[in-house]
């Protein structure tokens, strides 16, 4: 039975008339490889709503791909953002200086989840920041090898999709990749050992076995600069990392010498619960990339770890034209205060827990799905085709969920290593009323689904 809508105002069908003409469009002037999760074409958007060209009115579950936990267009965040451009767009931090550069620097170097000494490198994106950890990481030890995880995400430059996992979508056609790149099992438990009767402990243990036999089989520990992980993968399923391999993994690092990486560009900025997800853990890493939500919409990353690591690169070494650019590093400040000031963080653990507990029911109701997981308000379902044996839903039928969703008013995305996955991504400032509207839309979807 399909609920009254409040905020879901749908006008035409979706995609509308518009919304096909502006697609078209696309089609003819971008690449045939360039995806898109719906044929949406959105005019304006604002808290956890967008409006399409066709003055149809959807909630947002996917947040610009978790870029958007303040929101969109949050007020402070657009007048920081038009009160810099007036002022100064860009000089370049290789040519001079900006106060909103240095500023967002001494910010992140006191909100990172590392102890002592910290220095932050300011770039553009995701990819950007990881490959620069990576190349820090191999210049402050001397060592060549990296290891990354089976699921993992990471970026789409050379060095970045050498890391990604997920081959078939992110890399097929695109090698040689770049050397010295290891990828382990990841603690992905849904899927460890199926049909055994283990508990989570006991599947830990098979993982972190494996990974034990990874460094006498594929790499010795002395030659790794760095481990990277997602402390709760995102691409891959939104899994979090079970505590204690996490901890194991930390150990380690430190008796070889080895650098933690963690990426926090999808799970940071107060997605899970706490400002960075890492901070679920006793433990702490070396670098840790952000980026995403950081920046409330502006394209703006950073690398920032310990600051005997960082100041190991040769004077020259970093940098880009755009790095620090005084505009974005207004946003991100912005952002930042407005997490802080409106405590997002407790507030994505209660909304989560909202989402989570509505979620769980469906799994009752529905075969369809196999799990419900995440961490604070990153949460993803898994869509099987059956329970027992667990074979992943297939991609094109997830597909048509996702645009099901989209017809009926709820922007969503994909994710998953078999591409099997319902993310939720919504804004942080979701009024509990919008969420739950965007929770019928879902669950009238996977009914439809079921049938």
């Amino acid at each position: 039975m399909t609920r009254i809508r409040q905020f879901i105002q749908l006008k035409t069908e979706l995609p509308g008339p518009n919304s096909r003409a502006l697609i078209a469009r696309r089609e003819a002037a971008m690449p045939a490889g360039y995806g898109k999760a719906t044929d949406i074409a959105v005019r304006r958007a604002h808290g956890a709503l967008v409006e399409d060209v066709d003055g149809n009115v959807l909630i947002d579950f996917a947040g610009g791909i978790g870029v958007l936990n303040v929101g969109h267009t949050p007020p402070e965040v657009v007048a920081a953002i038009q009160s810099q451009a007036e002022a100064m767009i860009h000089v370049c931090g290789l040519v001079a200086t900006t106060e909103p550069h240095v500023q967002l620097a001494e910010k992140l170097n006191a909100i990172a989840p590392i102890s002592g000494a910290k220095k932050a490198m300011i770039t553009n994106t995701g990819a950007e920041a990881v490959e620069q950890a990576i190349q820090i990481a191999r210049v402050a030890t001397g060592r060549q090898a990296i290891i990354a995880f089976e699921g993992a995400y990471h970026g789409r430059t050379l060095l970045t999709q050498t890391l990604t996992s997920k081959y078939a979508l992110f890399k097929k056609g695109f090698g040689p990749f770049a050397p010295e790149v290891y990828r382990a099992p990841f603690p992905y438990l849904y899927r460890t050992a199926i049909g055994a009767d283990l508990s989570e402990a006991q599947r830990v243990e098979l993982v972190w076995e494996a990974f034990e036999r990874f460094l006498v089989a594929h790499v010795m520990p002395e030659h790794v600069a760095a481990v990277i992980i997602e402390p709760v993968q995102g691409e891959g399923g939104f899994i979090p990392v079970p505590r204690e391999f996490m901890r194991r993994l930390r150990e380690i690092c430190t008796r070889y010498g080895i650098l933690l990486v963690v990426d926090e560009v999808q799970c940071g900025f107060a997605r899970t619960g706490k400002l960075f997800a890492i901070q679920h853990y006793e433990v702490e890493p070396d670098i840790v990339v952000m980026a995403k939500s950081m920046g409330a919409g502006m394209p703006i990353a950073a690398t920032v770890g310990r600051a005997e690591v960082m100041d190991k690169v040769h004077l020259g070494g970093l940098g880009g034209t755009y790095s620090g650019n005084p505009v974005a590093c207004a946003a991100a400040l912005q952002a930042i205060a407005l997490i802080e000031r409106d405590d997002l963080c407790t507030r994505a653990a209660y909304l989560g827990g909202i989402a989570c507990e509505r979620l769980k029911r469906m799994q009752e109701r529905f075969a369809l799905i196999g799990d419900v997981r995440g961490l604070g308000a990153m949460l993803a379902i898994e869509f099987v085709e059956d329970r027992a044996s667990r074979r992943p839903l297939s991609p094109e039928k997830t597909v048509a969920v996702v645009r099901d969703l989209a017809r009926n008013g709820v922007l969503a995305i994909r994710c998953g290593l078999y591409s099997n996955g319902l993310r939720f991504l919504f804004p942080l400032v979701i009024g509990e009323a919008q969420l739950h509207e965007g929770l019928d839309v879902v669950e009238e979807t996977i009914e439809r689904a079921s049938r």
